[in-house]
């Protein structure tokens, strides 16, 4: 991990005042270091206020925000923040609008605006020059020679670069060619006057910019009024397309989110067609920034920070607001309906597409897992013919749908009233096929085949029953033309708790990329939006494969909350064990630091070990940007050692 933390200071300045606009960026820069911030990004023109206009032809006027910035740098000389700050800068006959960078007493560069609008209340080329791609000259002021031009930072953390405001609202600006040359991180110093509906427009461009350049934006709006033009402040952070901070609008304070540039790096390693345009964009012989390298043996003040995990503790489920109940939470209400409706028609499509079936079978266990899959059957159905009367629907679901329940010498009677209430909410033809006397003649059989000293192991005991059950399905769907579905989830699958030639079976894999979590939750959200009994028998027992006598999921696993948190952490972010680990301790502090380290080993080595069942599964709906399938998403050896971690 490479955690920055990035401070937005929204600051009212006034034109001219540049005594009080440099000590408003001092306080705002002291503010951010006390909340552990790396960067600070300050509005366009702080020193100067917005708009200075024809005042920036006094040159007394332009040399003012230099000594100001001087005294800004000795100011925050002792505060472990890079700042960047918009001035006027004067530089052989011409005045720029530009951002300077300051960290630890030092100006390390000034970079200037280059896109210059002249449009609606703009007049900014009427008295300023543009940077132009590829710049570099020093400014030589008194004793001190300071970069000017087309330049990226290289310091020991984090590779930047800075513009000012509508450099940012061209798609060809300057982020292009500097993300390219390395930046990853854009600091966009704006003045962006208030617009009814601006917000809406600046949060969909700057997620635009960042994903286009696979970077992390972070821009920082000034804020007040100066003659006619209004300033509404706020500012966004967004990671390569991803918001993950919005400031507050007319309001003064500075507001900070951490963030891992690591993230950033690995995106940008996986696009390949960012890669290529980089590849192009270089090959044609485009001038790019000067890099300028920073080296300080000093603290960054890094070492405090935390990585951004969810306040709500899952990186797959959406944040709540109140009340936060799943049935009622308008964020809650959009995520469930939009995954239920789009898992509803993937399994649809696919059913009448392939022309193969007749019908739809599930295999009920009365767990989780197999009744949100007969729902989703049953939700196609619905949505399919919506325009039949309700009860054609139900006879359509009684012609499509069965439902089967084929229990061991381990089913509970709890979840044989969860399967049959389930079927009958479903409409679906239901019946009960119990497996004890085959699992018995199979325990036999494959005793039989062992030699003397060997005996049948426990796990093969659960894999025998988890396969009859597959065999059976199998042999009802070559016999009805049914569409056989898969009702293992996402988390399971993960860390192999599943059994090849057993619950891994089926034509379609309906939930394979959904995790447990979210099973859980989607459940949650139809009991208490549908009031199902069948549900609501579902989650009185703790999920279990009922394989064992007295097993339960998560006792042979973990939590999936953090089974969850391991997987998304290590197969999304690509961390490694120990930055895993690091994350949960912040993530679930209820649990002793020994037994999060344990479960982290133990999420590695299960997730690389079951690597051989996830890439036999049955094609998958793809529902997130995190899927297990080495088709189409996560392309990993089956044969491999963790010697690397």
């Amino acid at each position: 991990m490479r955690l920055v933390r990035i401070a937005l200071a929204n600051v009212n300045t006034t034109v001219g005042a540049v005594v009080s606009n440099r000590a408003l960026g001092v306080a705002a820069a002291h503010a951010a270091a006390a909340d552990g911030a790396t960067f600070l990004v300050l509005p366009e023109q702080l020193l100067a206020g917005y708009s200075p206009e024809d005042l920036v032809h006094w040159r007394s006027f332009v040399a003012a925000q230099w000594k100001e910035l001087e005294i800004f740098a000795r100011e925050t000389a002792a505060l472990q923040v890079v700042c960047a700050l918009g001035l006027t800068v004067g530089f052989e006959g011409a005045v720029y609008n530009a951002a300077a960078v300051v960290w630890q007493g030092k100006i390390l560069g000034v970079v200037p605006k280059e896109k210059l609008p002249t449009y609606n209340v703009f007049y900014e080329a009427r008295t300023l020059a543009r940077g132009v791609p590829g710049m570099f000259e020093q400014l030589e002021m008194g004793n001190e020679s300071v970069p000017f031009g087309d330049l990226i930072f290289r310091l020991p953390f984090a590779t930047f670069a800075v513009e000012v405001c509508e450099d940012v609202w061209s798609p060809d600006g300057p982020m292009r060619r500097r993300a390219y040359a390395g930046a990853e991180l854009i600091l966009n110093l704006s003045a962006s006057p208030f617009r009814l509906g601006i917000d809406g427009t600046r949060r969909e461009m700057l997620a635009t910019r960042a994903a286009d350049n696979q970077c992390v934006v972070a821009y920082v709006n000034l804020l007040g009024a100066n003659d006619g033009l209004i300033f509404d402040g706020g500012g966004f952070i967004t990671q390569n397309g991803r918001l993950v901070h919005e400031a507050p609008r007319f309001v003064a304070g500075v507001t900070a989110a951490t963030v891992d540039l690591d993230r950033t790096t690995r995106l940008r390693t996986e696009n390949t067609t960012w890669r290529s345009d980089r590849e192009d964009f270089v090959g044609a012989g485009t001038p790019l920034p000067v890099r300028i390298d920073v080296a300080s043996e000093a603290s960054d003040g890094r070492a405090r920070l935390v990585y951004p995990t969810p306040k709500h503790r899952s990186f797959f489920l959406p944040a709540p607001t109140a009340p936060a109940r799943p049935g009622r939470d308008a964020g809650a209400v959009h995520f469930c309906e939009d995954l239920l409706d789009a898992l509803a028609l993937g399994l649809g499509d696919y059913y009448e597409k392939a022309g193969a079936f007749k019908t739809i079978g599930v295999a009920l266990s009365g767990g989780r897992d197999s009744v949100l899959v007969l729902l989703l059957a049953r939700r196609w159905i619905d949505r399919r013919y919506a325009a039949l009367p309700v009860e054609e629907r139900r006879a359509k679901a009684r012609e499509i749908l069965r439902a089967f329940f084929m229990p061991s010498p381990y089913s509970s009677a709890e979840t044989a009233a969860a399967a049959a209430a389930a079927a009958a909410e479903c409409d679906a033809p239901y019946l009960v096929i119990p497996i004890d006397e085959a699992f018995e003649k199979e325990l036999v059989v494959v005793a039989g085949m062992l030699q003397p000293g060997e005996t049948v192991s426990g796990m093969t005991k659960q894999n025998i029953q988890a396969r009859l059950r597959a065999e059976r399905m199998w042999n009802w769907s070559n016999s009805t033309a049914g569409l056989f579905l898969q009702t293992s989830n996402m988390s399971e699958k993960a860390v192999g708790y599943t059994t090849i030639g057993g619950d891994m079976e089926g034509a379609l894999s309906v939930i394979a990329n959904v995790p447990k979590t979210v099973v859980n939750y989607l459940l949650d959200y139809l009991l208490e939006t549908t009031g199902s009994e069948a549900i609501r028998l579902t989650l009185e027992k703790p999920a279990s494969a009922e394989l064992a006598p007295d097993q339960e999921d998560e006792r042979d696993l973990m939590p999936f909350p953090v089974l969850d948190a391991c997987f998304a952490l290590y197969a999304g972010e690509k961390m490694d064990p120990s930055e895993v680990f690091e994350v949960l301790v912040t993530m679930f502090p209820e649990y002793e630091k020994e037994v999060l380290r344990g479960w982290t080993k133990r999420f590695a080595r299960l997730f690389s070990q079951s690597i051989y069942k996830w890439v036999q599964t049955a094609l998958c709906l793809h529902v997130g940007n995190l899927d297990l399938d080495r088709e189409r998403a996560l392309q990993l050896p089956v044969i491999q050692k963790l010697e690397w971690q």
